[in-house]
């Protein structure tokens, strides 16, 4: 995950194979002078080494390319070894099927293509501080929305392997982060710090190999099915 000290300017690499959408990106992240674009993709087949070349804080992902699409492209990113930089997918469609496929690749969130230029000044800002892009609204309703028909059993059983390595406590926190609960409704849920529950979630993470709450997230709900 990416972490930037304090005082830097967030470095931010764009992926999409449409030159018009790159440059309405680079002019809006250049208004925004603790932004700073350090690079560009054309295709998700570029991206590994884009990412190696400009050392980006903040991936902002296509999901649909020609040659390699920003699913694959966001896997590699968010399991490559070293510094990973945060994934953000841009898409057309609010709860796309491959939307929710991105976050399970290791997404931190997700903005449709026509968000205004603040919104997404502000997304890359949260994503380089490590806070979630989506809200734990958005990413209950993702879920519920393309889910709706449970995950095949090879990703459930996996899911319910994974999932039983967490501790009860673990676990009951990550059924709260998929009910969509936030940090603080969780705390009050289960009579914990706002802190504890915050070190739950990493725990969490660290013991599963995940990115972010998103994915712990979606890990609880295929693991909950059937």
């Amino acid at each position: 995950m990416a972490g930037v000290t304090a005082g830097a300017r967030i470095r931010v690499l764009l992926v999409d194979d449409d030159a018009l959408v790159r440059t309405g990106l680079r002019l809006i992240l250049g208004g925004a002078p603790e932004l700073e674009v350090v690079g560009e993709a054309a295709d998700g087949v570029d991206v590994a080494d884009a990412v190696a070349r400009s050392r980006p804080d903040v991936v902002l992902m296509d999901v649909r390319m020609p040659l390699l699409d920003g699913i694959a492209a966001t896997r590699g990113v968010t399991t490559r070894a070293g510094q990973r930089p945060v994934v953000i997918v841009l898409t057309t469609f609010d709860a796309d099927a491959t939307v929710v496929e991105a976050l399970r690749a290791g997404a931190a969130g997700f903005l449709l293509k026509h968000t205004p230029p603040e919104r997404i000044v502000d997304a890359v800002r949260r994503a380089a501080a490590g806070e979630p892009v989506l809200s734990p609204t958005v990413a209950r309703t993702l879920i519920d929305r393309v889910a709706a028909g449970g995950p095949p059993d090879a990703r459930r059983q996996r899911a319910r392997e994974r999932f039983a390595l967490l501790t009860e406590r673990e676990q009951e926190v990550a059924r709260a982060v998929a009910a969509g609960l936030s940090n603080a409704d969780i705390a009050a849920r289960l009579y914990l710090s706002v802190g504890t529950v915050k070190a739950y979630v990493s725990s969490a993470l660290a013991r599963l190999e995940l990115t972010n709450r998103i994915q712990l997230a979606l890990m609880a709900h295929d693991a909950a099915e059937g």
